[in-house]
């Protein structure tokens, strides 16, 4: 009797608090107010089964038979032979309930009304179906179609994030690597023991038996990593060809394998990994031999260093790189976090999400890793950098891949343009814009902050300005007509076409060089006195325009400078690049404008 008052007060305390995540109230009537009928049977078992896998797939929860949705409690009017029918729905109606969790199948009553109530356990390594193969899991207050898939895919990963924050029982502290820990410690702060260490980024925590430690503290420390994890390990094959093959055929030169704690993996895998990628020998401006990286080394990295940070240490495998003739394959353990998609990378968003939290944390605050979420990003930019294609990434069959390889940014056609302006000494920038404008094509503004990669006013302006003084971009319609074009197209202004690129031998080189020339690259805390002490030094300065950014009212970076003579403006010309407060800025020549209106006189 005891035992039953506890149950019956359980389940008037979960009634009173209503459905929520872990409450279900199911009525047992069915008809209009006023004539309710006692509803079916096997639909109530159904719905006894749904609930109860949702729960169980879920984090566990309660069921009541007789409830109403507002709490009212009107009971199960069918006769004891069916309520035990009902009693059973959790055997009946749940395909291989074997396993199920069930703490509660118990019949109360309440103000004479009996109320049928079920508890279940979350279910943590078995997940469930329905008679008919659906699967259910909670969300909030609804029972849900769920994919197994899906559930064990949240399963595995729940379990990854929280593996390097769990306490290992038996791991002491001079299990770890006391001198290393020191050195780490120091750099944090000098004077901190390891033990103080340790607590200081909750890496361990006293207990009654002294200190504890958690896994991140063995796999960042361990003196021995093969007794906590044997996997932490790092394998790098280098292949003849495409891909690997088997058998006779099988085709890896070279297999090693580098073990130890995070820090020697970051150390010694360097260290391995970077003989492979100096694949190439070429004379250097001295006549000297000299080895040059076939993929840009800081992207190459930059790629270790995430596998080694954000990969799954709850899967007993190794990290694998793959070395074939023209690409490269970083892949690791464990597949993205949902809370990150493929196309937030691929799109270079900055979305993150730390898998290992304290493993994180430990290597950015040693320089390690800069900002979370920038690792990818600065994969791509140092790519881009080169000219290279963006890496492929891909995460599939609890893995994560990120392959490089050595094709170009551009495509064949693409190449065969700029090498009309190879002569010219083009930087990144500027060779998107002449790839935007390929064969004749006409740029709008908009075109332009698309191909430079960002909503940039001082890199927009001193690109296109660098280009239409060395006239390769000619601007085809003014501001003012851009404006009447967008009016009429209804479109907008910076979506008009205003820019076409002109191939080198198109260009009139018949006009003398003028007294005026123009400087980029300029420092932003640059005066206009101090550029005319600087220019003065090649003759007399007669004027300077230092252009500001409209967004930011500071200096652009780039001026306009107008010496008395010719002569003066070659001088400046010849020497082509000049440093001025630390900036090396470039100079190049610049025609005279010509005054057609009052409106600004260097539009873009």
């Amino acid at each position: 009797m005891k035992d039953m008052l506890t149950i019956l007060q359980r389940v008037k305390n979960s009634i009173s608090l209503g459905e929520s995540h872990f409450r279900e109230f199911k009525t047992a009537l069915e008809g209009k107010p006023g004539h309710k009928t006692p509803r079916n049977t096997t639909h109530i078992c159904r719905e006894i089964g749904e609930a109860l896998v949702a729960f169980a797939n879920a984090d566990g929860g309660e069921v009541f038979i007789g409830v109403e949705d507002d709490g009212t409690i009107t009971g199960i009017p069918h006769n004891d032979e069916d309520i035990e029918v009902m009693r059973n729905a959790p055997k009946t109606h749940i395909l291989d309930s074997t396993g199920l969790l069930l703490q509660h199948d118990s019949i109360v009553t309440i103000n004479d009304k009996k109320v049928l109530f079920f508890s279940v356990s979350k279910s943590l390594d078995k997940i469930f179906q329905l008679p008919d193969g659906r699967c259910m899991k909670r969300q909030d207050k609804s029972s849900m179609p769920a994919s197994v898939e899906k559930i064990e895919f949240e399963r595995l990963e729940l379990q990854s994030r929280e593996y390097d924050r769990t306490f290992v029982d038996g791991a002491t502290v001079n299990d770890l690597d006391l001198v290393l820990v020191q050195q780490v410690a120091d750099k944090l702060l000098k004077g901190m023991s390891p033990e103080q260490y340790l607590q200081q980024v909750n890496l361990a925590e006293y207990g009654l038996h002294g200190l504890r430690l958690r896994r991140a503290a063995l796999l960042l420390f361990a003196k021995d990593i093969v007794k906590w994890f044997p996997y932490s390990q790092i394998r790098i094959l280098k292949i003849s060809g495409e891909e690997i093959l088997s058998g006779e055929r099988y085709n890896v030169i070279s297999d090693s394998i580098v073990t130890g704690n995070i820090f020697e993996l970051l150390i010694n895998g360097w260290e391995q990994l970077r003989p492979f990628l100096s694949q190439k020998t070429i004379f250097d401006i001295n006549a000297k031999f000299e080895q040059t990286f076939s993929f840009p080394e800081n992207a190459c990295r930059e790629a270790l260093v995430n596998a080694i940070a954000h990969r799954d240490y709850s899967i007993s495998n190794p990290i694998t790189i793959c070395i074939f003739n023209s690409k490269l394959v970083f892949e690791s353990p464990g597949e993205l976090l949902s809370s990150v998609s493929l196309d937030d990378l691929i799109r270079e968003t900055g979305a993150h999400e730390s898998r290992n939290v304290y493993i994180a944390r430990v290597l950015r605050e040693n320089n390690y890793m800069r900002e979370l979420g920038e690792g990818i990003r600065r994969i791509f930019d140092l790519l881009r950098s080169q000219e290279l294609a963006a890496p492929l990434i891909e995460s599939k069959q609890k893995r994560f891949y990120l392959s490089m390889t050595h094709n170009s940014v551009y495509t064949q056609n693409e190449l065969m343009w700029l090498d009309l302006f190879k002569e010219l000494d083009l930087d990144l920038y500027q060779k998107r814009i002449i790839v935007a404008g390929i064969n004749g094509r006409e740029i709008s503004p908009n075109m332009i902050y698309a191909v430079l990669g960002a909503q940039d006013r001082d890199l927009y302006d001193k690109t296109v300005t660098t280009l239409r003084v060395r006239n390769i971009l000619k601007e085809i319609r003014t501001s003012f007509e851009a404006t009447l074009i967008a009016k009429k197209s209804k479109c907008a202004k910076q979506d008009v076409a205003r820019f076409k690129v002109v191939t080198p031998e198109k260009i009139s080189h018949t006009e003398n060089i003028p007294n005026r020339i123009y400087v980029y690259g300029l420092p932003e805390q640059l005066t206009n006195e101090e550029l005319k002490k600087e220019m003065s030094l090649f003759g007399t300065v007669t004027e300077i325009k230092m252009p500001v950014n409209k967004e930011t009212s500071k200096f652009a970076g780039y001026a306009f400078v107008q010496f008395d003579s010719n002569e003066s403006a070659l001088k400046a010309i010849a020497i082509k690049n000049i440093t001025i407060l630390g900036n090396i800025a470039s100079i190049l020549p610049c025609k005279p404008y010509r005054k057609k209106s009052k409106r600004r006189r260097f539009s873009h």
